[in-house]
């Protein structure tokens, strides 16, 4: 049987403009010891660390954790795109899930370059990406510049075809993340736009305008993972939320063998991940309170609201239209601000994320805190492809959950 995870610590850097907040190895650090002072732990007692990082050299975890302390644990460094966070906390809560450790520490950090996302690195070697730019190139004409605009432009072009969306509903999205970007004092963007300000804004690509699309950033995010029993003999158990559980997908045959954009960008494991996370857990959609969706473009945050079941296929533009994805709605989706105002610092976002479900469901997340926070959902997504989904739920095991329902 497998045993309960908690996050029992979490820490979080404020976002930054690259370039502007130090090196690395500071913030990262910052965020190490923001986590472990929250779960009221010494550096001693982390068995195991997971350092999750995009643009780096091959020990860049080593580097951070030294400054804290020189245990000799295992410390592994985890790249897989902008999912990365995600994939240090999945590979963390395994471990304790499995019985091999009990204590350990999911990290995530970037240190980014100003501007946007530029394409392949090394031009030496095949693409990551390569049979994906193909796919799409097969569907509409790949032009210079920066790729990821062009996967997330198009899916938004293809939904808007299908299902009659709108460039309206895009920059209700991204009005919505700025508005909640505001009251997040660790959000990178910190000013409310109207929809015509940002539908004015500069285009980037196709109904794409710049204020719908996420900065660049430097920062990082860091948690503290328990066994019950761990969290039991730390007597962390008002500070315990369960994750309850975490699926992680990558992309299906569908992808290279169907024309659709919008399966490009991932479509197929979002809903692969998402069936399979409401099944094992028995939660059903409608009782999600609080998601940290992986809005990298205010496109993918439309179409992933179909993909994590929130709405029904196709009925995304009547869901921002009836406000249901704010407060006062069905369900808070990004009340950080998401990506696009707090900012994507690329390995940082996923625990990031985690960080920011965890002070809602603590009750500890200011003037954004969702009311009555129960379960809450994280989305994180990483072209190429991997995407990881966290259920999250308040309470220890002493104490009455909220009844559950099946789908």
């Amino acid at each position: 049987m497998p045993r309960k995870v908690y996050v029992v610590g979490v820490g979080m850097t404020k976002f930054v403009k690259p370039g502007t907040g130090g090196d690395y190895p500071d913030y990262a650090k910052v965020a190490v010891l923001d986590a472990l002072k929250d779960a009221s732990v010494k550096y001693e007692d982390i068995q195991q660390a997971f350092c999750g990082y995009v643009f780096g050299d091959s020990t860049c975890g080593q580097r951070v954790l030294y400054q804290v302390g020189m245990t000799g644990i295992p410390i592994f460094n985890v790249n897989n795109n902008c999912s990365t966070g995600s994939n240090a906390l999945y590979l963390c809560k395994k471990l304790i899930e499995g019985g091999i450790i009990d204590v350990g520490l999911a990290l995530g950090f970037e240190k980014m370059s100003p501007g946007a996302l530029g394409n392949a690195v090394f031009t030496d070697r095949a693409d990551p990406l390569e049979r994906h730019i193909d796919k799409m190139g097969e569907m509409t004409k790949v032009l210079p510049g920066p790729l990821t605009p062009q996967y997330f432009g198009n899916a938004g072009i293809e939904h808007m075809k299908k299902y009659g969306t709108t460039e309206v509903h895009l920059a209700k999205i991204a009005a919505k993340n700025h508005r909640h970007g505001v009251k997040n004092p660790r959000a990178q963007s910190k000013r409310e736009y109207t929809v015509e300000e940002i539908l004015n804004s500069r285009k980037i690509y196709g109904p794409l305008t710049k204020l719908e699309c996420c900065p660049t950033s430097d920062g990082a995010g860091a948690a503290v993972l328990m066994s019950e029993e761990a969290v039991i003999k730390y007597g962390l158990q008002n500070k315990a939320v369960e994750i309850i559980g975490m699926e992680m997908a990558t992309d299906t045959p569908a992808v290279f063998e169907e024309n659709s954009l919008m399966k490009i960008v991932g479509t197929d494991m979002i809903a692969l991940a998402a069936k399979r996370i409401y099944e094992k857990t028995g939660v059903s959609p409608k009782q999600v309170d609080v998601v940290e969706l992986h809005d990298c473009f205010a496109t993918n945050e439309m179409i992933t609201y179909e993909g994590l079941q929130l709405c029904g296929v196709g009925e995304a533009g009547k869901f921002i239209d009836a406000g249901d994805n704010t407060y006062g709605g069905q369900v808070v989706v990004n009340p950080s601000g998401g990506l696009i105002a707090k900012g994507h610092p690329l390995g940082a976002t996923g625990l990031a994320q985690c960080a920011e479900l965890v002070w809602q469901l603590r009750g500890e997340a200011g003037e954004r805190q969702v009311k009555d926070a129960r379960i809450a959902l994280q989305h994180n997504l990483g072209l190429g492809g991997a995407v990881v989904l966290t259920m999250y739920k308040k309470g220890f095991s002493n104490v009455t959950p909220r009844k559950l329902s099946k789908l």
